[in-house]
């Protein structure tokens, strides 16, 4: 098997025990990779911007294209131009067909020249004039050029005199299986084709299937992002980016945010992977600063001078009411307050990899998203006012009128830090995610960023209890509770940092409880029951905080933790702490809270256990 690695710039093989070993080195962001018949492997190098073949030793010869100088002419393939070309495809009279991606054109090499097959300007349009946008993987299929067309959610298929059609996608998206015209994809950038003419679709972190006697899609896996082997039904991915079949039918996934690559065959060789082992390939021991070792900066000049944090990891987004139609999440990174305006900068050095790393053109959330770090409430690539930066890394769109309508930033671009990514919106602040997509760490735990320090100690500001599903009054005018039972526990509190307003209300790191003896003894240690150095799935958030919680752009805040429960990552464990077998007697729950530098807060509840 030959593996394709655009992070580490490779082709690797791997041999039928699972040994890998470097094949090819020297490439530049290489992505789709599909062989010729004699037998030499073509790879589109999409941070070259050329198409590249490697023999049986490894050797690299580029076949198409100028190293770097990108365009979309056609003409004889060392002087024809491509614009990271993300895709390729092979047939029997070894032509080679290439996602031209940001050129949104589908060319043809074949003696010696290059041509374009279909495609034109970025859009959407069937026939003869057809239209792509942002074009990725490619596979041939029954005489035609299938396309994953990223940016329009579809599958499109090319016939060979260029007129394109659409084979399933764009439907209302309502159903995970349906037929092909009512079918929707999210970003489709992976194909292959079976055995049996059956087709899969890697579709962000979904498996896609098109077959049967009446052609149907179906969802393979548990849609969720993670990585979980097993049955294929249950089993999770992380940006599959690439598939591929062999004449047993057994499916191979390159599960790029997993950075693992996987197999689906109906009889397993070997066991499914532990949940143990499996937490440590989604969060390596080493952090992204050991990963990436540079000066600590902000995403703003200087780089070096203080700044208010405005949000931290973990806390809600939204209210929540308690009712099923609450739209929540977990805050995913570390807000960084700046002025509207200001020029935004990247932190570390990173090199883009997913085809569509910028999203959401023209709104507060427009990002760009690295491999290791994402930078929302960001204008990409523009002053405040509207006008580009003039940097040809950033490709802007504009609609029939010529004003802006989007922008991509190709994959295999490379961003220095320190290098302006954009500018503020009116958010007014850069949100910085640490940690690969799917994986997000607290920025505090994973960067170093300079002259950050917090020793103000974190405030709970209430304790709630309730046993038996039963309210108990916690308020000072209590001097002792009458407890037997199953406690539920909830903490109203909140953390600040030096140099912040006092306004500032933000989300804390870690918090527990823990039981004090009538002697002023520990019955033993803190149990830390809410962490937030990983990020939970989002349907956690009710397990997690209580009604009333809320926060959201306006900056007002209120933090209810249910402290009884559990949570740290996707491990998520609704709980009440059990008093039923404590010695009868007087007592205190001690709530503890704490924040990223170990500034700890407690609140005591004294209570007597009873009969």
């Amino acid at each position: 098997m030959y593996v394709s690695d655009g992070e580490k710039s490779c082709i690797w093989k791997i041999d039928q025990q699972g040994k890998a070993a470097i094949f090819a080195s020297g490439l530049n962001t290489p992505s789709q990779i599909a062989f010729l018949p004699d037998g030499k492997l073509v790879v589109a190098d999409t941070g070259s911007s050329t198409i590249r073949s490697i023999d049986i030793s490894g050797a690299v010869t580029i076949i198409a294209g100028i190293e770097k100088d990108v365009g979309d002419n056609d003409g004889a393939a060392l002087e024809a131009r491509f614009r990271a070309p993300i895709g390729v495809a092979t047939d029997a009279d070894g032509r080679i067909f290439v996602a031209d991606t940001y050129n949104d054109r589908i060319r043809v090499i074949e003696n010696g020249t290059v041509r374009t097959l279909s495609g034109s300007t970025r859009g959407f349009a069937d026939g003869a004039a057809a239209q792509f946008d942002t074009p990725s993987g490619l596979a041939v299929w029954k005489g035609l050029v299938l396309v994953a067309d990223t940016g329009n959610g579809r599958i499109r298929a090319v016939e060979m005199d260029g007129s394109v059609w659409t084979l399933t996608g764009g439907g209302d998206g309502r159903s995970a299986n349906s037929t092909l015209s009512s079918a929707s994809f999210y970003r489709p950038v992976g194909l292959a084709v079976g055995p049996n003419d059956e087709l899969f679709v890697a579709d962000r972190s979904t498996l896609r299937y098109v077959g049967g006697a009446v052609p149907r899609i179906r969802t393979l896996n548990d849609p969720s992002r993670g990585l979980r082997d097993g049955n294929l039904g249950n089993s999770r991915f992380n940006r599959i980016s690439g598939l591929a079949v062999d004449e047993k039918g057994r499916l191979f996934v390159a599960d790029s945010d997993n950075r693992v690559v996987r197999i689906v065959e109906t009889e397993p060789t070997k066991p499914p992977i532990s949940p143990d082992d499996a937490a440590k390939l989604q969060y390596p021991s080493e952090m992204i600063q050991e990963r990436a070792p540079e000066l600590p900066r902000w995403p703003y000049d200087p780089p070096d001078q203080k700044r208010d944090i405005a949000g931290t990891f973990g806390e809600v987004r939204g209210k929540v009411t308690g009712e099923t139609t609450d739209v929540l999440h977990f805050h995913n990174g570390l807000d960084i307050a700046g002025s509207y305006g200001e020029t935004a900068r990247i932190v570390r050095s990173e090199t883009v990899l997913e085809p569509t790393a910028a999203d959401n053109f023209g709104t507060l959330r427009e990002l760009v998203r690295l491999p290791q770090l994402g930078y929302i409430h960001i204008r990409l690539g523009r002053n405040a006012n509207g006008t580009t930066f003039g940097d040809p890394r950033f490709l802007f769109s504009t609609d029939a009128a010529g004003k802006l309508n989007g922008v991509r930033i190709p994959r295999g671009t490379n961003f220095t830090a320190g290098e302006a990514i954009g500018t503020l919106n009116p958010m007014n602040h850069v949100h910085l995610v640490a940690g690969r997509s799917g994986y997000e760490m607290n920025a505090l735990d994973a960067l170093v960023l300079p002259n950050v320090s917090d020793g103000i100690t974190p405030v709970i500001e209430s304790v709630q209890m309730s046993i038996n599903g039963h309210e108990i009054e916690t308020n000072a005018h209590v001097s002792r509770i009458q407890l037997a039972g199953n406690v539920r526990l909830l903490a109203e509190a909140y953390d600040r940092m030096d140099g912040n307003p006092d306004r500032r209300k933000l989300g804390l790191f870690k918090l527990g409880w823990q039981l004090i003896k009538g002697d002023g003894t520990p019955a033993a240690d803190v149990d830390w029951t809410l962490k937030f150095d990983l990020l939970p799935q989002p349907d956690a958030v009710p397990f997690v905080y209580a009604k009333d919680s809320y926060s959201g752009a306006t900056g007002i805040t209120r933090f209810i933790y249910i402290v009884s429960n559990r949570i740290s990552g996707d491990h998520v464990q609704e709980n009440v702490i059990g008093l039923r077998n404590l010695e009868q007697g007087k007592w205190s729950l001690r709530v503890s809270a704490a924040d990223r530098f170990g500034n700890l807060a407690t609140k005591d509840i004294s209570f007597e256990v009873t009969e």
